[in-house]
C-alpha cells in the first residue's frame, strides 16, 4: 500500500510523485511513498551538507518535471542542476538549462528596486526610483526617466548611480525571463552561479514576482512550482520579500514553494511555520534543531532531534495535510547530481 504526503484525501486522484519509501525499524525498505503534486503546498527541506538535501530537491524536480499541468522552476545558485539537462535512467526528464539568466525590470515593484539598490523609499533618490520603476521597461528608461525630473541634481545623480550599477550586474533584459517563459511543462534550472548575493536575489525576486503575478493575473495556466537551493542566501535579500508573499498568499493562486537549506534557524519563521511539508535529512547544530522544535505541530509528540536520521538519503517526513510523521528513505536520482564534493584522491597528475 502506498501513501501520498500533502494530501488528506484520496490517494488515487491527481497527480504524484514518489518521493521514496518507507525506512522500516530494522533500515529495510517498505512501501513507496508518494508526494502529493496536484495542490500547492509550501516545503522544507533541510539537511547538514553532505547528507542529500539538494539530491531530494532534484527528486522533487525529475517527479514534477514528469507531471501534468505544472511548471517546476529550479533557481540553482550553485549551479548542482545544470546536469538535469543530460540523459536519464528510465523515463526522460524534459528541462531546460538557463545559464546566463536576466529578468525585466519591470518583473520588480517599485519597493523591490528600492531595497536592491538600498535606498529609502522616502529619500529623494529612493523616490526617484521608485517613480522611474513603476512606469519604466528597461533599465535605460529607468535612467532616462530619472534624469527628466525637476529633482536636486545630488538626487538625480544618486538615482542614476544606483541604477547605473544594477546594470553593470547584467541580469536586467527587457526580453529575459518571463513568466511565459518559465511556464512550460519541463524542469527549468536558471543557473545563478557565479553571480554574487545581491544580483542573483534581483534573478530570483524577479522569477518569483512575475510567476505570482502571473498566477494572480490568470496569464498562465500551469501551476509553478519554484524550487529553491541554499534558501537562506535569498531571505537575506531583496528576494526575501517575493518569498514571504509566496509563502503567506501562495495557495490561492496555486503558485507551490520548495525551500532547500543546510541552515534552518536562518530561514524566517514564517518559512518554517508555513510550510505543510518538512523534509528533514540530518541535523547536527543546536541552533537549527531549536528552531525546527520551534515550529513543531502538536501531533508531533517528540522533538525532530529524536527522530532525526544518521545516514545520508534518509529524512523524517512531517506532513500537516494528514497530521502524519514518517521515517524514509529517498529514491535514487534519474539524473546525474551534480553536488557531490571532489576528492583529492581521484585527481589524475599523469602527464
Amino acid at each position: 500500500m502506498s501513501f501520498v504526503l500533502g494530501r488528506a484525501d484520496d490517494a488515487s486522484a491527481g497527480n504524484t510523485g514518489r518521493l521514496g519509501c518507507y525506512r522500516a525499524l530494522d533500515g529495510s525498505e517498505g512501501a513507496p511513498l508518494y508526494l502529493d503534486l496536484d495542490g500547492p503546498h509550501a516545503a522544507l527541506i533541510v539537511g547538514k551538507r553532505g547528507y542529500g538535501k539538494s539530491y531530494t530537491l532534484g527528486v522533487v524536480a525529475e517527479e514534477l518535471a514528469r507531471a501534468r499541468g505544472v511548471a517546476p522552476v529550479i533557481i540553482d545558485p550553485m549551479g548542482v542542476f545544470t546536469a538535469m539537462g543530460e540523459l536519464a535512467d528510465g523515463e526522460p526528464v524534459p528541462a531546460t538549462i538557463v545559464d546566463d539568466p536576466a529578468v525585466p525590470p519591470a518583473s520588480l515593484d517599485p519597493q523591490s528596486w528600492c531595497a536592491l539598490l538600498g535606498l529609502a523609499p522616502e529619500s529623494g533618490a529612493g523616490g526617484l526610483v521608485w517613480q522611474a520603476a513603476s512606469d519604466a521597461t528597461t533599465i535605460e528608461e529607468m535612467r532616462e526617466a530619472v534624469q527628466a525630473t525637476d529633482a536636486p541634481d545630488a538626487d538625480r545623480r544618486a538615482a542614476s548611480n544606483h541604477v547605473a550599477m544594477a546594470d553593470g550586474w547584467r541580469v536586467f533584459d527587457a526580453d529575459g525571463l518571463s513568466a511565459a517563459d518559465l511556464s512550460g511543462g519541463e524542469v527549468t534550472v536558471v543557473d545563478l552561479s557565479g553571480l554574487d548575493a545581491a544580483p542573483m536575489n534581483a534573478v530570483a525576486s524577479g522569477i518569483c514576482e512575475s510567476l505570482y503575478r502571473a498566477r494572480i493575473e490568470e496569464t498562465i495556466e500551469r501551476l509553478p512550482w519554484i524550487l529553491l537551493d541554499e534558501a537562506h542566501t535569498f531571505f537575506d535579500g531583496v528576494a526575501a520579500s517575493a518569498l514571504e508573499t509566496i509563502l503567506t498568499r501562495g495557495r490561492a493562486p496555486g503558485v507551490s514553494l520548495v525551500l532547500a537549506t543546510q541552515r534552518p534557524s536562518v530561514v524566517p519563521a514564517v518559512g518554517r511555520s508555513q510550510s505543510d511539508l518538512l523534509v528533514s535529512h540530518r541535523l547536527t547544530t543546536q541552533r537549527d534543531l531549536d528552531a525546527l522544535d520551534a515550529a513543531r505541530p502538536t501531533y508531533m509528540d517528540e522533538s525532530l532531534a529524536e527522530r532525526l536520521p544518521a545516514v545520508p538519503g534518509e529524512v523524517v517526513v512531517v506532513d500537516d495535510a494528514t497530521e502524519t510523521v514518517h521515517a524514509a528513505q529517498v529514491r535514487e536520482r534519474a539524473t546525474p547530481h551534480g553536488g557531490e564534493s571532489p576528492s583529492a584522491s581521484a585527481v589524475s597528475l599523469d602527464g
